[in-house]
């Protein structure tokens, strides 16, 4: 299948050529923390569907975004993870997320959620307050991990083996620290009663 192009000689249309289609930054959202394998992605994108996902995994691969390797005992499954290219896009998606904050509002009805999709904007709180080290954040059974060096930040699977510090937080919370209507520190004095976070 041909792609389609804006056919415009501009680095933002150029872009858009290759992530502009409907899903697919939603897709390189899902790999900013790691692999993961086709039902993984299928399970955390509601509302997509196989044919949709299928197609859009095939063109990013095709675009240098993401690689697909096997995995497992005799090599029997497949992941997804994002190439050098692909892991670029984080930036794009912090800004898009933190534009998104101010246009969340409340949660309707028709919204799926799942807890990991807080891990981009509640890394911008997580950084305020740990400049430097490694950070757990357990939403629920949800847990990931941040990773923040002088040359920035990037969130991961599962809980840090050794972390600097530990966070849980309802799912309410995560939501408004993500739009800014509550302080992760502010949220932290109130849990632990003492002013300081919770290690």
């Amino acid at each position: 299948m041909t792609r389609r192009s804006y056919d415009h000689y501009c680095t933002v249309s150029r872009a858009l050529d290759i992530v502009g289609d409907r899903w697919n930054l939603l897709v390189v959202r899902e790999l900013c923390s790691g692999p993961r394998r086709y039902s993984d992605l299928f399970a955390d994108l509601p509302g997509i569907s196989t044919d949709v996902l299928a197609a859009r995994l095939k063109d990013l691969e095709r675009d240098g975004i993401l690689t697909k390797r096997r995995v497992g005992p005799r090599a029997g499954t497949a992941v997804y993870e994002l190439t050098d290219s692909g892991a670029a896009l984080r930036p794009v998606l912090d800004s898009l997320s933190t534009w998104g904050a101010a246009q969340l509002g409340e949660q309707r009805a028709t919204d799926a959620v799942r807890a990991h999709w807080f891990a981009l904007p509640l890394g911008h709180a997580v950084a305020e307050l740990v400049p430097a080290g490694t950070v757990t954040v357990r939403i629920g059974e949800t847990a990931f991990h941040y990773v923040i060096t002088e040359s920035g930040l990037t969130h991961h699977d599962g809980p840090a083996a050794a972390p600097d510090l530990e966070i849980r937080l309802e799912l309410a919370a995560a939501s408004e620290i993500a739009t800014g209507a509550r302080s992760l520190a502010a949220t932290l004095d109130q849990a632990t009663g003492t002013g300081q976070p919770v290690a």
